[in-house]
């Protein structure tokens, strides 16, 4: 499968109704209390234009919008979460504050160095070319600029075959990268890491939640699994193994923070 082809796959994906049920309004672990914890690493303040990166429906931007002040670009792969998200900011009275476009990570649609921060929630491990996205990181912001990451971590070599297929690749799990590349390829990039933290019990909580509201639409929405394409045969041995993954410290979650060098 091309690069391409597996951001489409992903993006249409992400702009399911059933994904936001099954993972909730913020797409990833730690949910808003975690943005909120790296909104404040990378010490964000009204006068700041923000660039969220795969911004999804539009939650990390709205709250960065709606609570810091920032003026907060969002982009994101998938047409049907940019017009999701644009209509949220409208309905949230942010539509002046919080302005979204269609665009992809690796060649995003802004001039250089016109950011102050740039943050990734979630998103990084599902690129097929991350040092492009690095580079690219690292070109829109301005010197001295802050770049924000949470994100999914894992030792590859060591991922079970239910953590390797396309379905966990969607899932943020199969091209995850151990906590130290991630500050390599940033480094490559021109991006020095200041802060990394670990947040697994953050992930162990998302695969709960994933558990329960699988469960819960398994009695009452099973056709609208089957249309989605959700295997629930399958799904239950995928939760076990990330579920086994975080315990033997192969998967987990981190947040890090980093400066463009001047």
């Amino acid at each position: 499968m091309t690069h391409e082809e597996i951001k489409s796959c992903c993006a249409d994906a992400y702009s399911k109704d059933i994904v936001a049920m099954l993972l909730g309004d913020s797409y990833h672990p730690g949910g808003t209390a975690l943005t909120r914890r790296l909104a404040d690493r990378l010490a964000l303040a009204p006068v700041m234009r923000v660039l969220d990166v795969a911004s999804g429906r539009g939650t990390t931007a709205l709250l960065l919008a709606g609570a810091y002040g920032v003026q907060a670009d969002g982009v994101d792969y998938a047409p049907a979460n940019t017009a999701l998200a644009q209509g949220a900011a409208e309905a949230a009275a942010l539509a002046d504050r919080a302005v979204f476009t269609t665009g992809d990570a690796e060649h995003l649609p802004y001039d250089d160095g016109v950011f102050d921060a740039v943050v990734c929630e979630c998103a990084l491990c599902t690129f097929p070319d991350k040092a492009r996205a690095a580079a690219e990181f690292a070109r829109v912001l301005r010197p001295g600029g802050r770049l924000g990451l949470t994100d999914v971590t894992a030792d590859p070599d060591r991922l079970p075959p239910e953590l390797r297929g396309l379905s966990a690749r969607i899932a943020c799990v199969a091209d995850a990268r151990p906590l130290d590349e991630y500050a390599e390829i940033l480094a490559a990039a021109g991006l020095r890491t200041q802060v990394t933290e670990r947040h697994d019990e953050a992930m162990l909580r998302m695969i709960d939640q994933i558990q329960a509201r699988l469960d819960l639409l398994r009695i009452t929405a099973p056709a609208r699994l089957a249309d989605a394409g959700v295997d629930l045969d399958a799904a239950p041995a995928l939760l076990d193994a990330a579920r086994a993954a975080v315990a033997e410290g192969v998967l987990g979650y981190a947040l890090l923070t980093a400066v463009k060098w001047p």
